[in-house]
């Protein structure tokens, strides 16, 4: 019988087991070969991650796996192909700056490939110790990222900086679950809401269901546990942000949807009022203080912290609507930041490169494709219509309105007007200040992914009916 429960966990796991024995054989490539192998290694790093993607598509089975620590569902499904994507992103657009800025790393995408397992693990959870275990190693890794450039102390701050915050982080979450376990006796979420349905809630575990909370809301940079995003993005080399503004984010999100839906779900009533607070704070904390703002990165850090916040709103919601909501923005969310930071890589003159807003005044006269497409980016991270973003903005609204949430529904429209100010500062600076040095030309790679990300924001239409929206609607229904 363990054969066979082995045999089949195997297969539901595939997908991790294609990309951490991928970073394995990578690793040993690049240390054999040394650092003449970092084009070879990035390129293969993405041939993993596209295997794992189409096996993850065409054969891995749904089910459970290692009696019920990690499971495969059509919510893992969705969030894992978006983790994907991010990586498989973030490391294309890492070609063209490796060969600039001589940040030719092998490390760099196996880290990556490494962390987008971690990721993987925490969609897939199914009890607290997967929990652990894949938010670990995602982490583990991006500290070393995120100071990964040694001769930079911005970086190497970045890194201590995140690396201590995050260790707070995980005690944080691992005292909030061994209160878990204390009050419920188990540590599968199916099991922990069959409990909590028949013995009901008790201080102890909603003290404890707080703390893995706080531990999570770190991971996505949720107010009030932002402190380290700023600096990160800043610090970190402008790859490794465009990284972790992505796949990251949306792993954490899925986790937090899958803790709170499939453990808590008879306790929607507490941990609702928790989600509510981060999500206010997240939305108005991240409106207000990115108005300041004079360096791109850490205007997108603020943004982010914000933009959590707003796909909290439909978590706050706590049925298959919301659930939905989240799935759709975190989609959206996926594609402007890819699009935003894929722009941000090209600014790049012959001494270097610059993260300045004033750096891109005049843009629309000295390179108008890219200003198009940052505009498109900017509006739609705004939530202007017919662009993506407020597609998005729509579906965590309504869920929130149709659950009785009128006012963190209206918090959330006031936020969207105040962000609306510093993401149009960008879009008058590129049309109608006068035009700054020209960046060089933009590398291929980068537009590749700026011309994808473009074509997914700019059709709103292809959400309210498509593809997409199916796949949300039926991974939404996973847990209800």
């Amino acid at each position: 019988m363990m054969p066979d429960l082995l045999s089949s966990s195997l297969a539901i796991a595939a997908p991790e087991l294609i990309m951490s024995v991928g970073a394995m054989i990578l690793l040993m490539i690049g240390v054999f070969m040394g650092e003449k192998s970092s084009q070879t290694v990035t390129g293969l790093s993405v041939a993993v991650i596209i295997i794992a993607a189409l096996w993850l598509i065409l054969v891995t089975p749904t089910g459970v796996a290692f009696g019920g620590s990690f499971v495969l569902d059509p919510f893992a499904r969705f969030m894992k192909i978006l983790v994907l994507v991010g990586s498989a992103a973030a490391v294309v657009m890492s070609v063209g700056f490796a060969e600039s800025e001589r940040f030719n790393r092998f490390e760099f995408p196996v880290l990556v490939l490494l962390s987008t397992t971690g990721m993987m693990v925490m969609v897939s959870a199914g009890d607290m110790i997967a929990l652990y275990l894949g938010l670990e190693l995602q982490s583990l890794a991006i500290y070393v990222l995120a100071a990964i450039n040694r001769d930079s102390v911005r970086s190497t701050e970045a890194g201590l900086k995140y690396f201590v915050l995050g260790a707070l982080s995980s005690g944080m979450l691992l005292y909030g679950a061994s209160m878990v376990y204390g009050f419920t006796g188990h540590i599968e979420f199916t099991q922990i809401s069959e409990v909590v349905a028949d013995s009901g809630r008790s201080l102890g575990l909603l003290v404890g269901i707080v703390f893995v909370l706080a531990g999570l809301a770190f991971k996505i940079s949720a107010v009030p546990f932002h402190m380290w995003t700023p600096d990160v993005y800043e610090g970190a080399p402008t790859p490794i942000t465009a990284f972790l503004a992505g796949a990251p984010k949306v792993a954490a999100m899925a986790l937090i949807t899958r803790f709170t839906i499939q453990g808590f779900e008879p306790l929607s009533g507490q941990w609702q009022q928790v989600i509510v607070f981060i999500s206010i704070a997240s939305m108005v904390f991240g409106a207000f203080a990115a108005i300041g703002q004079h360096n791109i990165k850490r205007l997108m850090a603020y943004s982010s912290i914000a933009h959590m916040g707003y796909a909290l709103v439909g978590l706050a919601a706590a049925n298959p609507e919301g659930v939905r909501g989240v799935l759709i923005y975190m989609t959206v969310y996926l594609m402007m930041t890819l699009g935003t930071f894929a722009v941000i890589l090209a600014m790049r003159r012959r001494d270097g490169m610059v993260e300045e807003i004033d750096d891109l005044a005049g843009l629309s006269q000295t390179n108008p494709m890219m200003a198009l497409f940052l505009t498109v980016m900017m509006l739609s991270l705004a939530g202007l219509p017919p662009l993506a973003g407020f597609v998005a903005k729509y579906f965590v609204f309504m869920a929130a309105v149709h659950a009785g949430l009128w006012p963190l529904a209206i918090i959330g429209v006031l936020a969207s007007v105040v962000g609306l100010y510093y993401y149009l500062r960008l879009v008058k600076v590129m049309w109608f200040d006068e035009p700054a040095e020209a960046f060089v030309p933009m590398a291929i790679e980068l537009r590749a992914v700026l011309w994808v990300t473009g074509l997914v924001v700019f059709p709103a239409y292809i959400f309210l009916g498509g593809p997409v929206f199916e796949a949300a609607e039926a991974a939404a229904r996973t847990f209800f």
